[in-house]
């Protein structure tokens, strides 16, 4: 793999991986047949798969195999899954199109969904816990952990209630909008590298290196969405833009205008890519140029 690898076709290769599993994780059991599909419907709609491609590159990163935790990756993508499934509830963001299809609710309904989003999220513990039996207790324990914190009330749920709180609030400060992506957004993304690296048994200092990846990759991401909701358009996001605006949210361009949004973000990106410096592993040449691709997306 070259320091010029096309990163958007590398990264659809492994999202590829990643749904070949999805498509058959949740068979074999006895989930009510129109609550399975409405779960199927939004975790086989597509999308970049960042979080699962995480987990799997770090683990690579420091030694593990993509087989061995590749139901540990997946159940990221569950998670990832659900929080979208919610975040498109008429209580939440009340969007009616997520990635050029109808919303759950609106495929289904309102019940439907938030009952397939809560089964995403327990089911991914369970995918979480089926990794091969000789690995490590504590490997796994560890990842697990680090991701239940991030999806949680201190990680993602809350970056979402501060996002409503938020809604429409005048006067909301830079630093509050970073530290509520930092949870909604960032909390996720940084556990997903974290999580891989536990899994391989990466050691304190590789594991820092993982979280600071993680969280200026995060970082980068967010203000790239607010940047592709102001001048994006729906049919390539598969998402209406110029929501955030019409809802009253403050975001990057809306505080600091598009250039110096884009300079953040470019800053941000940077500092993933010195967090993996001096790696000469395949998969550091993948994750530094991904988080250059993160910032120059059109999607």
């Amino acid at each position: 793999m070259s320091a010029d690898i096309d990163v958007k076709a590398e990264l659809k290769a492994r999202a590829a991986e990643v749904e070949a599993y999805l498509a058959g994780c949740l068979r074999g059991r006895d989930i009510p047949e129109r609550l399975l599909a409405s779960m199927e419907y939004s975790l086989q709609a597509g999308g970049k798969r960042l979080r699962p491609a995480l987990v799997l590159s770090f683990a690579r990163l420091f030694g593990e195999t993509v087989e061995r935790v590749m139901p540990f990756a997946a159940a990221l993508e569950l998670i990832h899954t659900y929080s979208l499934i919610h975040d498109d509830l008429p209580a939440m963001d009340d969007d009616d199109l997520r990635r050029g299809k109808p919303s759950n609710h609106k495929q289904f309904d309102e019940a439907t969904a938030i009952l397939a989003g809560d089964g995403l999220l327990t089911d991914a513990f369970g995918l979480m816990f089926s990794c091969p039996q000789d690995m490590s207790a504590q490997r796994v324990l560890s990842a697990a952990q680090t991701v239940a914190l991030a999806a949680g009330s201190s990680g993602m749920v809350g970056g979402q209630a501060l996002d409503m709180e938020y809604t429409a609030r005048p006067g909301v400060r830079l630093d509050e909008l970073r530290s509520m992506h930092a949870m909604k957004t960032g909390a996720l993304i940084t556990a997903s590298c974290v999580a891989g690296a536990h899994l391989a048994g990466a050691l304190a200092p590789e594991l820092d290196r993982a979280r600071r990846y993680g969280e200026n990759l995060g970082a980068a991401f967010q203000i790239a969405d607010d940047i592709l909701d102001v001048v994006g358009d729906t049919k390539t996001l598969g998402k209406p833009v110029g929501s955030d605006e019409r809802q009253g949210k403050t975001t990057y361009p809306s505080l600091l205008g598009l250039d110096k949004s884009r300079e953040l973000a470019r800053e941000r990106a940077k500092s993933a890519v010195e967090a993996l410096a001096g790696l000469e592993h395949i998969e550091a040449v993948f994750l530094r140029a991904l988080a250059r691709y993160i910032v120059e997306r059109v999607n």
